[in-house]
Parts: structure tokens; sequence; C-alpha cells
């Protein structure tokens, strides 16, 4: 069935929506991440122009991530606490994307420019995480499970207005959760992207947060980020399509729940790996777009 999007001004099937909607929610209960960095990608393989696709797929983040965090939350895998400390810095950071959005817009570039991000970006992220899973799954056991404040970065260590947190048993400083929100929050507003992909490596390897409390806080922070970011976009550049919103939610949520129960099953270095490989996907896909030879080299937009 047919449905006309006003904002993106273009009709599409109700059920492509909607399956794409559950297949980024099932990514998001499984690994813990917002699934934007699949969503704007695929919308703008559909024909969504690139601003309707940043500006909505935020929505579909906040519907995947509440639900995804129930989950977590019955289980007692989210630390609130770390979380809030990233949602300021992610709030300034929606931010300063809004404001680079809006320029990118401004000067016309924004298809080339989101597409040269993305491919930059989750081509350094996927091969990085790839190497990274696969050395993991391939070299004997250690007790890599233990993460405390000893093994972060001595830089890190130094930095001042250190906080506890107890859920975690981490004694760092605020700047460095604050940071790592701060990245989340611009990648929101700039590539409608949640910033999963970053912070689910990040919690662990920087922060040396416990891996089982990582999904779950990084879903926290990405909710609030994301509605923010999407506030912004709906009333700065009135870029959000409500009812693509709606049907991307309604997948997403279900998704979610069923992405949940399966994160039970994929964990660890495995897990890494599998998501390596879906973001290595969605950019070898964008880079294969971006040379291709367009079938309309002039088309004429009347407003």
């Amino acid at each position: 069935m047919q449905i006309y999007l006003p904002i993106a001004e273009m009709s599409i099937p109700v059920e492509t929506i909607f399956l794409l909607g559950g297949f980024v929610g099932f990514i998001s209960g499984v690994f813990g991440v917002g699934g934007g960095f699949l969503t704007t990608p695929l919308l703008i393989f559909m024909g969504i122009p690139s601003a309707v696709a940043v500006g909505t797929q935020g929505s579909q983040l906040i519907a995947s991530g509440v639900s995804g965090v129930m989950g977590y939350w019955r289980r007692g895998h989210v630390d609130f606490m770390i979380g809030t400390v990233m949602l300021v810095g992610g709030i300034f950071g929606s931010i300063i994307g809004i404001i680079f959005f809006q320029f990118i817009k401004y000067i016309g570039q924004m298809d080339l420019i989101i597409s040269l991000l993305y491919i930059v970006l989750l081509g350094s992220i996927g091969v990085m995480m790839l190497f990274e899973g696969v050395f993991t799954m391939f070299r004997k056991k250690t007790m890599r499970s233990e993460f405390n404040r000893l093994k972060s970065p001595s830089l890190i260590s130094r930095l001042p207005y250190k906080m506890r947190f107890p859920r975690s048993k981490l004694y760092i400083s605020v700047l460095v959760p604050g940071g790592i929100g701060f990245v989340s929050g611009f990648l929101v507003s700039t590539m409608g992207v949640g910033g999963g992909f970053l912070l689910v490596p990040a919690m662990i390897y920087i922060l040396g947060m416990p891996p089982l409390l990582v999904a779950g806080t990084s879903l926290f922070q990405i909710i609030f980020t994301s509605a923010f970011a999407t506030i912004m976009h709906a009333t700065v550049s009135n870029s959000v399509d409500i009812l693509l919103a709606v049907f991307l939610i309604s997948g997403g949520v279900i998704g979610a729940q069923v992405g949940v129960l399966a994160s039970k099953k994929v964990t660890g270095a495995r897990a890494r790996v599998i998501l390596a490989l879906l973001v290595l996907g969605v950019c070898s896909q964008l880079a294969i777009q971006l040379f291709l030879h367009p079938s309309d080299l002039f088309v004429m937009v009347i407003k």
C-alpha cells in the first residue's frame, strides 16, 4: 500500500517503511546502538531526501531506544548516573550539530557531505571494530571482562572533576563521559546517527565500564539526545516527516523487543564482529552510490 509523505514529497510503500523500522529496532535491541547508521542511509537509498532522512529518523531512535532500555532496565543493566552525564554533553553536541547541519544545507552540499561523512566514519569504525573483534575471538581467553579505572589511559586518569559512579564501580572525570556524549549528540544532529557504534566501544575501552551495563546505558543517553535533536530539526529546518516517523516507530518498537531477547545469545567479540560487518556493508553501498552515474543528470525542483 502506497502512502504519500508530505515533507519528503513522495509516495512510498508502507510495508517497506515498517520492515525497515523493525530491522533497525532489532539491531538496536541486540547491540545497544540507536541504529541510525542504518536507518538514514537506507532511507536515502529509498529516495528520501537527505535532510528528511536525517531529521525524521531521530524519532525512530527514540521509540526503539525506549523499548530497548525498558528491557535492559528490568535486568538491571543501566547506569543512569553515567548516562545522565553523557546526556548533558549530548545536548551541547546537538546544538553544535544543528548549526553545522544548517550551514551545509545553506551552501547546497548536504547530500555530498553527509555521504562522505558516512563513508569516512563508518569505514574507519567498522574496520577497527572488525579487527578488534576477530583478534579477540581467536586469541586465548584472558581477564578482559574485569574493567576498571586502572586500565584507563594515564591522560584520562589525570583529568579534573572526578566523580564516583557506584553502579559501574568507576572513579573518573565527568569530562570523559561528557565528551563521549558530546560526540554522540553532534552525530545525531548532523548525520542522523545515534552514535551507538562509537559509544559502545568508547564506554568499554575508554571509560572502562562493565560490558553488561554498556548497551542499556548507551540507549538511555541516545533516547534523550535524539529527542532534543528531533525537536530542533522540526522547528529549525522543518525536516521531520510525521507519517514517515510513525511507521518507522511502529516497526522499531516491535523489533527492539525481539532484539533484547536475542542479545542474550549474541555477546562479546562475536557481537562486535557482526556489528562491524553491518557497518562496513552500509559504508560500501554508500561509496558505490557516490560514484555511480546518476540516471538524471539534471533535476529541476519547483517550490
